[in-house]
């Protein structure tokens, strides 16, 4: 009881010890969101071997892969990357897909960037890549980027299918 009797005194001197000395504000500090936001930090694993395909940056017309800017669409397959046809979603049909009939192992996942809005993917589409055993996640291409990243740098066995940052339908 004579601890707690001590600190309530003790309180009043303390808060007009703090009223007088207003220390001054530090710099403000990036919110948490935007320092660990997937659209801001495409790259969130820096120990990455040499081989391995790392998305480190995009443009409205292309992206940047280890250090190289590629213009256009890409497909990745693991370690893997291509030059893709497709310059839009109305593009993107199962033949520029049929890829993955020949691909061994079977990616886990294909990840298909719609350019900057995500769109809905055409139903032949969806029940091609089910029908190779894939699992399809369709989002905008700089948040696909990131995925393929996180998932690769995961040793996962994923695919991307990427068109420009700029493309919108």
């Amino acid at each position: 009881m004579a601890v707690r009797q001590r600190a309530v005194a003790t309180l009043p001197t303390l808060m007009r010890a703090l009223r007088k000395e207003s220390p001054s504000l530090p710099q403000r500090l990036p919110s948490l969101r935007r320092a660990f936001s997937l659209y801001d930090q495409i790259n969130l694993i820096d120990n990455v071997p040499e081989d391995q395909l790392r998305f480190q940056g995009y443009t409205d017309t292309g992206f940047t892969v280890n250090g190289v800017q590629y213009e256009g669409s890409l497909l990745c397959v693991g370690n893997l990357m291509l030059s893709w046809s497709p310059k839009k979603m109305s593009d993107i049909t199962t033949d520029s897909l049929s890829i993955f009939q020949a691909v061994r192992p079977i990616p886990e996942i294909l990840i298909i960037g719609t350019g900057k809005y995500i769109q809905p993917i055409n139903p032949e589409i969806r029940k091609f890549i089910r029908s190779t055993g894939m699992k399809l996640e369709a989002i905008d291409s700089r948040n696909a980027s990131s995925t393929y990243n996180i998932l690769n740098e995961e040793g996962r066995i994923v695919a991307a299918a990427l068109l420009p940052y700029g493309v919108s339908d």
